[in-house]
């Protein structure tokens, strides 16, 4: 892969580090990187690795991966740099509001989920510059699944969804393994089986022609198991109203970060 000249990353965390990793995996040039990064750890070998912005031209595109609360922090040194690329993965941070501070050629927004580290994950990404969305569609193909989102303002509903879904999935696996440890099976040979099932199942729902819901109707014969737990789950649109005001309160974080962020 390539983005035709010098990457600099902002932050290498777990998310920055874990996108920079499938970059080189597919190719990307550990030569043409420059990681920027206070605490100088966690950077692939063969990756340049400074704790302040390197003297001299612009690279072709900067990728900002720090915290947002640390936007403010890094911001008057990069706003003299002017790079022709910014891609922003700050959660709750606004086009707008990185443009006031970091002038580039073009802003990409993006999001990417927790299982960009392993190839699949889900990245949701927002440009009003045309001419950005090739290289963004570069960096996004590697970590998996990529989704252009037309209306800045669904970002905060995209991030709810895919940006925190691991972490409610995650609760979920928790919670069936729980469960079934609740039947009386050993607690990890149940944690086992429900990561097994939800690998399982997600891998079918991937593939089929038909929705989630509707395996969900095949799976469950009339009077059986399957039948009586989903009408537990089903009972007054239970686990949808549960994950509606999950996400919705994950939504409103979002806009207040944002609102903080202007």
């Amino acid at each position: 892969m390539s983005v035709a000249g010098p990457l600099w990353l902002i932050g290498c965390g777990n998310m920055g580090g874990a996108m920079l990793r499938r970059w080189l995996a597919a190719g990307l040039d550990p030569a043409e990187v420059t990681v920027v990064t206070r605490s100088g750890v966690g950077v692939p070998e063969g990756v340049r690795s400074v704790r302040a912005l390197p003297a001299g031209a612009a690279p072709a595109c900067v990728v900002l991966a720090v915290k947002p609360q640390q936007l403010d922090a890094v911001a008057p040194t990069l706003g003299a740099l002017n790079p022709p690329l910014l891609v922003s993965i700050l959660a709750g941070v606004e086009v707008e509001a990185l443009a006031r501070r970091i002038p580039a050629g073009a802003i990409v927004r993006a999001m990417p989920n927790l299982p960009v580290a392993i190839g699949k994950g889900v990245t949701a990404l927002h440009t009003r510059d045309e001419s950005a969305r090739a290289v963004a569609e570069a960096l996004a193909a590697p970590l998996g699944r990529y989704e252009w989102i037309a209306e800045e303002a669904q970002f905060d509903a995209v991030t709810a969804l895919a940006g925190c879904g691991p972490g409610f999935v995650f609760r979920f696996a928790d919670a069936l393994a729980a469960a079934g440890a609740a039947l009386g099976l050993p607690r990890d040979q149940a944690a086992r089986l429900a990561i097994a099932t939800l690998e399982g199942a997600a891998l079918m729902a991937a593939a089929a022609d038909v929705s989630p819901a509707v395996l969900a109707d095949r799976v469950a014969s009339p009077g059986g198991s399957t039948r009586e737990g989903l009408n537990v789950l089903d009972r007054d649109d239970a686990l949808v109203r549960l994950l509606t005001e999950t996400l919705a309160a994950s939504a409103r974080r979002n806009a207040e970060m944002a609102a903080a962020a202007r």
